[in-house]
């Protein structure tokens, strides 16, 4: 059973780093094509796992189970599926985020295994859990380790506008699940944490400890109800509420990152910065 702190917890995070560390040390000097395949490969075996896994227990042979979480209903699904077009794309503001968000996600997800506590390491599932999130973090930090993608820091300012589109990307989804009665509806009490819906991602209103993280950043505008009847009233706005917070932590986390490989570029573009207002200031 995992837990957290137990054996089997610590040895998926080493499972993960030892495979990441193994397969950096395999394709090191291999040429720039079986890389991009390795990595490639990596990334639609993930997207293809996300629906076999419906074949097999504990939702095969239950269609509202398969029904509910074939979409792509958090964060990590949502990487699941746009990892490989991210990939194969021109844009490197795109590889960017797959890097930035597969390092921040996967390494949250290993952490603290939500969706693993508490169940058997005999299920396939959490085999499934591991391994996607293994995934998510390890493909996108090979492609930047074996210089299959190059990190530019000036598109860090694009990162929580990359955030804000994921996140109505997965309001979208919940919507039409709960509007085709895949999930229930939204109930009637409209200050309900979390507005009805499942709320994995947090993006309908703070659930748990975990929320503390993005709430403290939120205005107090944003807590209670801003018109009709109830206005007033506790009330964290949905999507809204997280928005200050995916500005500090998507500008401040990226920038920590990318430090190990653009830490010489800042430097010199700071540098250049203050070469041309001493020009000025000499004009």
């Amino acid at each position: 059973m995992i837990q957290l702190g137990n054996f089997w917890y610590i040895f998926f995070i080493l499972f993960a780093a030892g495979i990441t560390v193994g397969l950096y040390f395999l394709l090191r000097n291999k040429s720039m094509k079986t890389k991009k395949i390795v990595i490639a490969s990596l990334l639609i075996f993930n997207l293809a796992l996300h629906f076999l896994r419906l074949l097999l227990p504990p939702y095969a042979g239950n269609p509202s189970l398969i029904m509910e979480n074939a979409w792509f209903i958090n964060i990590c699904a949502v990487s699941v599926l746009t990892f490989p077009f991210l990939f194969f794309s021109k844009s490197d503001t795109a590889k960017d985020w797959m890097f930035y968000i597969g390092v921040i996600s996967g390494f949250l997800a290993l952490v603290y295994p939500t969706e693993a506590l508490g169940d058997s390491v005999a299920t396939f599932d959490v085999w499934r859990f591991y391994f996607c999130h293994t995934i998510i973090i390890m493909a996108p930090l090979l492609m930047v380790l074996l210089k299959v993608h190059s990190l530019n820091y000036r598109n860090v300012w694009k990162m929580p506008f990359c955030m804000m589109a994921v996140m109505l990307f997965i309001i979208c989804n919940q919507v039409l699940q709960s509007e085709l009665g895949i999930i229930p509806m939204r109930g009637d009490d409209i200050l309900e944490d979390g507005c009805g819906y499942r709320n994995t991602s947090l993006i309908w209103g703070p659930t748990d400890s975990v929320s503390a993280l993005f709430t403290w950043l939120t205005p107090d505008f944003m807590k209670t109800v801003p018109a009709g009847p109830l206005a007033g009233d506790p009330k964290y706005w949905p999507f809204f509420y997280l928005l200050p917070g995916c500005f500090f932590y998507f500008w401040i986390l990226p920038l920590l990152l990318c430090l190990p490989w653009e830490f010489k570029h800042i430097r010199q573009d700071f540098r250049n910065l203050r070469a041309r207002r001493k020009n000025k200031k000499q004009c």
